[in-house]
């Protein structure tokens, strides 16, 4: 009977568990994408033109923020320190 009641205990659990982990639509809002150079340069040009690609096909708007400086290294320490929410 314990065992029994034990089975029923878990599977109800885990349907609950299926139940409440539900995929959150992704993304909700723009997306910032940091490119180390400078605007115009070829990293820009090439980033912009696939980025108008990904915006096509996920229907949402990407930001392109140009930090040059220091060998492209300003552009990733901003990298870094960005919130890790996946909309940098």
């Amino acid at each position: 009977m314990r065992t029994r009641l034990l089975k029923a205990l878990c599977l109800a659990l885990s349907v609950a568990a299926v139940v409440t982990a539900r995929a959150q639509s992704y993304p909700t809002r723009p997306i910032q994408v940091i490119v180390p150079f400078a605007g115009g340069s070829a990293s820009d040009v090439v980033t912009r033109l696939l980025l108008n690609e990904m915006s096509k096909s996920l229907g949402q708007q990407f930001v392109v923020d140009n930090r040059p400086g220091a060998g492209g290294n300003t552009g990733t320490a901003a990298a870094t320190k960005a919130a890790p929410d996946g909309y940098t």
